[in-house]
Order: structure tokens, then C-alpha cells, then sequence
């Protein structure tokens, strides 16, 4: 029997939100901005809304990584529990219980923020100690006003927000024209909100995007009540339920230097003598029916000697570098509807030609 996969659709469909970033995935994608450009961080204010109070890997990482990065500002605000849902774990984070602003009447339902800008306890070094907190008025949706009045004041935003409200939330950020790396899922590339902003170059695919490290795609950790059956659902040893999730990955509007590594190709005849695709050795490229281009069915299958059009994959974007390629067009034929080969519709293609 095939097994279930566990995809950012199901989550989408369920309104199932809390897939919580590792450590480890913020600050592997961090540091591939700070090797291109040391920079590029120093001096900025960096807001991470839907976010998980104190206990979040992004504020632990931005956190105590402020001084290095040169931050001016952290901000982070987090989603009040009773908005969520009552099926969501609830924890009261210590740091909360123990303040002297912990408000038993608002804890589950406001939001809060955090924020650092200075050595507030005089240690010496600005770090996740420097915490400053308190309750947002409202839940901390990221299209309440208190919340957009802290992104206006951002420079970058980065987080991995709602599942299933990646539309609204890159729209929210790109209509504000801020830097950001967030996370998402790979058919985000086909909403239609999205692949003409990757066209024009406005966003493209971060470091890391529907990739395996170590053997495993990017991990998740899920509420302890999340309930699913999954090939790829394992539970530590301190309990904790985790999930690694295929055709996830970063997007950003931010530089960095693996876009800029061209893909080494075959050329055409090599493809079709000793690809190791069924599909194209001994075959060739098939053309479509309704647009003058034809089909690559494989990212590594592109031939290197081609000028005119040519249909590739989504997970091309994954690869794409600008200065090798110009992206066409998405998907649709001169016809409007969606490219075919022999009246059969390709999944999504993308149109490329050759620079």
C-alpha cells in the first residue's frame, strides 16, 4: 500500500497552522544572505510576526545573533491562542509566568511582541536576555493595525507564516516593499498573486527550497494533539512530535550567491545520447501543441545549446540563475490554456529561453 505524505496542502486545507521552524533551517538559511553580503542586516530592523513568543527559532536565533548581525531592531509578535483554534497546544512560556506583566486574562487571548534594541540588563552584549514584552491590544493577526504599523517600521520581515494565508501574506509584505525570507510551499509558485512578481525578478526561491540535508527535507515541529499518519512523522525522545516536509522551502527578495550559480548542461545531442531520462535519450524534445517550444520534462535535461523556447519544470526556479536564463512566461499557451503535448495538459511549466 502506498503511504500517506504529508504535504503544506493537507495543512492548507485543514487550516492547520503550527508547523514550527528548527533552529538549525533559520540559521543555515541566515547565514547564505551573510556569506554573499556580511552586511546586509547591519543597521535594519527586522520584524518576525506569527511568530511563538520566547520559545520561536527565529527570535532565539535573531536574538542572540543580534551584535553579529549588526541589527538596529528585533521585533516579534505572536498569534493569540484562542484565535488559533482549540484544538492548539497551549504553553505559558516561563518568561511570561514569571514576569510581572503576565495578565492571566489576556494570556490566551492577546497576541504579544518582543522586542530588542539595547543592552537593557547591562551585560555588555545586546542578546535574548534583553527581552522587552507586553501584551498587543488585539490577537496579533498580522493584518491588525498594531501590526502593520510594526511591519511599516521593519526593514525585513521573516518568518514562516500561516499555511494558509501565504496569499495574503506575501501580498501584505510586497505592498509594503520590504526585504523578506519566509517560508512556504512549492505550489505557492503557481498562485497567480505570485509567479509574475518571480517573472519580473521582484521575489525568487531562497537557499534552501524542496531540498534534502542530511537525508532529510526541511523538519517541522507539531503540536503534541496533531493527529496524521505519515512516512516521514517521528516523535523525539522528549516527547515532541516532528514531521520533514517534501516541496517546502524559503522565498525572499533578497540576494544570495546560489542564484547566481549557473546549472552545467549537456547539449542537445549529448542529452539525447546519453541522458539518463527515458523520456529523452533516444527520444528528443517533444513540442507543444499550443505554444512554439518544446518540453523539457527534467531540470538537468535542458539543453545547453538551445536558443528558442523551452517548457521546464517548477522545481527549475529551485536552480534558475538570471544571468543563464530569462523567464518567458508561466504555464498558459497562445491559446490561454495550459500548455499540452498530443492535446495531453503538462503540469505547470515554465517558459525559459537562453541568455
Amino acid at each position: 500500500m502506498p503511504r500517506n505524505k504529508v504535504t503544506l496542502d493537507n495543512a492548507q486545507k485543514s487550516k492547520n497552522d503550527e508547523f514550527f521552524t528548527q533552529y538549525e533551517d533559520v540559521e543555515r538559511e541566515i547565514n547564505a544572505y551573510i556569506d554573499y553580503d556580511a552586511n546586509v542586516f547591519k543597521d535594519k530592523t527586522i520584524l518576525c510576526p506569527c511568530d511563538d513568543d520566547f520559545e520561536s527559532s527565529f527570535t532565539r536565533y535573531f536574538a542572540q545573533n543580534f551584535e553579529k548581525l549588526g541589527l538596529k531592531k528585533l521585533i516579534c509578535t505572536s498569534y493569540a491562542y484562542e484565535s488559533k483554534g482549540e484544538d492548539f497546544e497551549y504553553r505559558i512560556p516561563k518568561n511570561e509566568l514569571n514576569s510581572p506583566k503576565y495578565d492571566a486574562s489576556k494570556t490566551r487571548t492577546h497576541g504579544k511582541v518582543l522586542i530588542i534594541d539595547r543592552d537593557k540588563n547591562h551585560s555588555g552584549r545586546i542578546d535574548i536576555n534583553d527581552i522587552d514584552w507586553n501584551y498587543l491590544e488585539k490577537d496579533g493577526d498580522f493584518r491588525s493595525d498594531e501590526v502593520i504599523k510594526l511591519r511599516n517600521e521593519a526593514d525585513f520581515i521573516i518568518t514562516n507564516p500561516p499555511f494558509s494565508l501565504f496569499r495574503q501574506f506575501i501580498m501584505w509584505i510586497i505592498e509594503a516593499q520590504k526585504k523578506f525570507i519566509i517560508l512556504g510551499n512549492q505550489n505557492a509558485i503557481t498562485y497567480k498573486e505570485v509567479y509574475p512578481l518571480i517573472k519580473e525578478n521582484k521575489i525568487w526561491l531562497g537557499c534552501r527550497f524542496n531540498e534534502r540535508v542530511n537525508g532529510k527535507n526541511l523538519t517541522y515541529r507539531v503540536p503534541n494533539t496533531y493527529k496524521m499518519k505519515a512516512s516521514e512523522l517521528y516523535v523525539a525522545k522528549n516527547g515532541e512530535k516532528y514531521i520533514t516536509v517534501p516541496g517546502t522551502g524559503w522565498f525572499t527578495n533578497v540576494d544570495h550567491g546560489k542564484r547566481h550559480q549557473p546549472l552545467s548542461l549537456m547539449t542537445e545531442a549529448d542529452n539525447i545520447k546519453f541522458s539518463k531520462h527515458k523520456e529523452v535519450k533516444g527520444q528528443g524534445y517533444k513540442k507543444y501543441d499550443n505554444y512554439d517550444a518544446i518540453d523539457i520534462p527534467f531540470v538537468d535535461a535542458i539543453p545547453s545549446d538551445y536558443f528558442g523556447y523551452m517548457g521546464v519544470p517548477i522545481t527549475f526556479l529551485g536552480k534558475y540563475c538570471p544571468e543563464q536564463f530569462e523567464i518567458i512566461t508561466f504555464r498558459k499557451g497562445n491559446d490561454g490554456k495550459d500548455l499540452s503535448i498530443n492535446g495531453k495538459t503538462m503540469y505547470f511549466r515554465i517558459i525559459i529561453r537562453k541568455k
